[in-house]
């Protein structure tokens, strides 16, 4: 994408309605008004608040809405010119139960206050495979313990992925921890029980992957609380 073109999804971002973007400083500052606040003050209703992290062009998030109704929808990510694609949707679609969110996932437990959120997914994120990449990988210990403090005691969190590493990487985690998995698969398409949010929502990039023969792997899991 041209740099021309990525000014004008910034420039058009700021003019969305379903778009927030707080300064760091807000997250680092524990200012920002929307924390604790979500489904009163930017869904205006009370129903159940889902996060995606690393959406990427939205279109998990604005396929979710589409499918769920009742639930608010917020697609998180730090590369707002492709985000634009999902919130650009939305809005011409009068999809009220969906928005986003740019920032980093590291501050997620700044942006949402403890209790607040009912489900996370984790959709195609970069593995990480590299040791020294270790940090950045969505379902390490540092991220685990970000997603139970938001997270609601009954909350669940979905990890969909193509890399087995990522798949059994996060499996052998939550084992050791011995939290709740509810559900896991290495082939979501080759098991007829998969569930239909894994199955029927499908990106761009993942469907490059099932061109290619690539498995796709889904685990579903709980915290357990003390």
């Amino acid at each position: 994408m041209g740099s021309k073109n990525k000014l004008k999804r910034f420039k058009e971002n700021e003019t969305f309605s379903n778009v927030v973007q707080p300064t760091r400083l807000e997250a680092e500052n524990d200012s920002l008004d929307l924390k604790g606040n979500w489904r009163k003050n930017f869904f205006k209703n009370n129903n159940p608040l889902v996060l995606e992290l690393g959406c990427g062009k939205g279109e998990y998030s604005v396929g979710l809405a589409l499918a769920h109704p009742d639930k608010n929808f917020l697609g998180i990510d730090i590369k707002g010119a492709r985000f634009w694609r999902g919130a650009k949707t939305a809005l011409e679609d009068g999809l009220d139960n969906v928005g986003f969110l740019r920032t980093q996932i590291e501050l997620i437990d700044m942006m949402f206050d403890e209790n607040e959120v009912d489900e996370i997914w984790i959709t195609f994120p970069d593995p990480q495979i590299k040791f020294k990449r270790t940090k950045h990988r969505l379902t390490n210990m540092e991220f685990l313990d970000k997603y139970k403090k938001i997270l609601k005691p009954d909350g669940v969190v979905h990890l969909k992925t193509d890399s087995e590493f990522m798949h059994g990487y996060t499996l052998g985690l939550l084992h050791g921890l011995d939290e709740d998995i509810e559900y896991a698969h290495h082939d979501v398409y080759g098991n007829s029980h998969s569930p239909k949010d894994v199955t029927q929502i499908q990106t761009f990039y993942e469907k490059q992957y099932l061109d290619e023969n690539k498995k796709i792997t889904y685990v579903r899991f709980k915290f357990r609380y003390e």
